[in-house]
């Protein structure tokens, strides 16, 4: 959870309903490929996000948060809070989940 590339991925999931791996490319910080999949494999790995197939039969994948990583949104809305203060330039906040 300590990289800045973790906490992106999550806050892309939570707040910007991105679900594919190109969608999570398109983010504006300009994550590489393969530290993308590591970062998706490890969030995996520790329960926070579950990859599911797009369909039957289908090669691609989608990620989705478990509820263990939806736990998280408390957590990343404070940092957003605490950045909006102590940081210039940090994004507003984003609007309440639908979930």
């Amino acid at each position: 959870m300590g990289d800045t590339w973790t906490l992106l991925v999550i806050r892309d999931l939570l707040f910007f309903d991105k679900r594919r791996f190109a969608e999570f490319l398109d983010s504006p910080e300009g994550i590489a490929t393969n530290i993308l999949s590591a970062r998706l494999r490890r969030l995996e790995q520790c329960g926070i996000v579950e990859k599911r197939h797009i369909g039957p039969g289908a090669r691609r994948f989608e990620y989705h948060l478990t509820s263990r990583g939806r736990a998280l949104e408390p957590v990343l809305r404070e940092l957003i809070a605490w950045g909006k203060v102590h940081v210039p330039g940090t994004a507003q906040r984003p609007p309440s989940s639908r979930r």
